[in-house]
């Protein structure tokens, strides 16, 4: 029984019975407590101003590590001396979730004190030359710059370095799986790199693979999109069943229900064939539609009904409908304006491949990993340009006017043309090495030099240039000519420039 109170007397909260108190006073939990989303697991810290080798004489098998510089440094070849002007530091292997310090520098052209660096506010960094091997500073010898991000410093015949804004730790895998694939070579999928931008690319396509839901790849011409989309069919249950592969562009536009959808035998005219169509063909597969902005609004409208989750649709002539379990994996270099916005919303899953200009660090990889490719298809190429190691083949040979030189050029067609400008090089090759050929020369033009000052950028060029690469702060930054997008988002703060939507930390 409950105990009898008078009429008109009220309860101490704590005679209150728990059901019957407010809500907020129900349960009390301590200011201190951490929820699930405050905390964090393998978290990244922030980026510093680090040093990538790009190319390395004595050590090139170490293109790709870098030496992350926190604070005032001395760099140098072999273990700490009691006289560095600063605390040293080494190269590292940067991996999500973990990363591999490596031995010291044992390069013998780098003297054992080289260079004494320190970062500056704004991602800028100050270097010294204290060492005997001249540097070199985007092309023009120094003893002392302060330089930022994709800025150059060449220590003669020695090393290259290029300037990057990267992480010393990264998160972890959503998947929690380490990186099966060794370090500066293409994984699994051929995809190459071992910057930031390249791991999360990864982690994006294997992310898409494991849903249903269809995916839009998105970024400039050249960039792999065909790789990604086959990376995600070969990560996904579908891997079993044949990869279908179309250019949107060629769907000729007056049977294009044909194309797509197939017909019945004898329609539209006797004698046709039956077939499939390509959603026929894909069925529990994967469709890739490459050049899909090149399709007009009229003929996105024909996929519509078929993307949605039952997959209907109906062959020419047939009076039934059909069924296609597939998923639409489509790519363009398009602004998404160029797609009619129902068919837009029907992407679940909106990836952006990095231009090389957007993840430079990686392009010595690249470029490696191409010559390598061509050095197996030809044998020539491996026998007069690449070092033999165990009589294994081992790193090709290449100048450092050559690495500079590409390191230095704006592309436009990313890969596609990297591997066209290292043809160039290779068959105007006069020696067993590669460099800077006239016909190279005559293609690069003159090398990207300084970066546009920030003062020159108004608040409409930021509009424009946010626009045209779908929000993404790195591939704008890029477009304006910035040295990096920090620079860009002092200018979005300092021109009271909107960025709703805008993902600020894509890079």
């Amino acid at each position: 029984m409950t105990a009898a109170r008078s009429p008109g007397k009220s309860l101490t909260p704590h005679e209150v019975p728990a059901n019957l108190r407010p809500v907020s006073q129900q349960r009390v939990t301590s200011p201190d407590l951490v929820l699930p989303w405050g905390r964090t697991r393998g978290a990244s810290e922030a980026p510093c101003p680090s040093l990538v080798l790009a190319w390395s004489l004595d050590e090139p098998e170490r293109v790709g590590e870098i030496l992350a510089v926190r604070g005032p440094a001395c760099i140098g070849r072999g273990e700490n001396l009691a006289d560095d002007p600063a605390p040293r530091i080494h190269p590292m292997r940067v991996r999500p979730g973990y990363t591999i310090p490596r031995l010291p520098i044992a390069n013998a052209r780098i003297s054992r004190q080289q260079l004494a660096v320190s970062p500056l506010e704004g991602g800028q960094l100050e270097v010294r030359c204290i060492g005997r091997t001249p540097m070199f500073v985007n092309g023009r010898a120094a003893s002392e710059a302060v330089v930022s991000a994709n800025d150059l410093i060449e220590l003669r015949n020695a090393a290259i370095f290029l300037v990057a804004e990267r992480r010393a730790t990264l998160a972890e895998p959503r998947s929690g799986d380490e990186p099966r694939f060794d370090f500066g070579v293409p994984d699994e999928h051929g995809i190459v790199g071992e910057s930031e931008l390249a791991h999360r690319l990864r982690e994006q396509l294997a992310f898409a693979a494991s849903t249903s839901r269809h995916v839009l790849l998105l970024g400039p011409s050249g960039t792999g999109k065909e790789l990604a989309a086959r990376a995600i069919h070969a990560l996904s249950d579908r891997r079993a069943k044949t990869f279908v592969s179309r250019n949107a562009a060629t769907l000729p536009e007056g049977i294009v229900d044909a194309e797509l959808f197939g017909n019945m035998r004898g329609y539209p005219n006797p004698g046709m064939p039956e077939r499939p169509g390509l959603l026929g063909e894909a069925h529990e597969s994967t469709l890739f539609l490459d050049e899909i902005g090149d399709l007009p609004e009229r003929l996105q409208v024909h996929l519509l009904r078929a993307m949605d989750d039952d997959g209907e649709y109906q062959r020419l002539g047939d009076s039934r409908p059909r069924r296609s379990s597939f998923r639409l994996v489509a790519a363009t270099n398009r602004p998404l304006s160029s797609l009619k916005h129902d068919f837009l919303a029907r992407f679940t899953h909106r990836i952006h491949l990095p231009s090389l200009d957007e993840r430079r660090d990686d392009l010595p990889l690249v470029m490696r990993s191409l010559l390598v490719r061509a050095a197996h298809a030809d044998p020539s190429i491996a026998e007069r340009f690449f070092e033999r190691r165990g009589g294994q083949m081992a790193e090709p040979r290449v100048t450092p006017l050559l690495v500079t030189r590409l390191l230095r050029h704006r592309f436009t067609h990313n890969v596609r043309e990297l591997d066209r400008l290292l043809w160039l090089a290779i068959g105007g090759a006069r020696e067993d090495y590669l460099d800077v050929t006239p016909e190279l020369e005559a293609e690069l033009g003159e090398p990207v030099s300084t970066a546009t000052e920030a003062s020159e950028v108004d608040a409409s060029a930021i509009e424009r240039a946010l626009l045209d690469s779908s929000g993404n702060i790195s591939a704008a930054a890029r477009a304006l000519g910035l040295r990096n997008r920090y620079v860009l988002l002092r200018l979005i703060k300092k021109h009271g420039v909107d960025v709703a939507g805008t993902d600020t930390e894509d890079a």
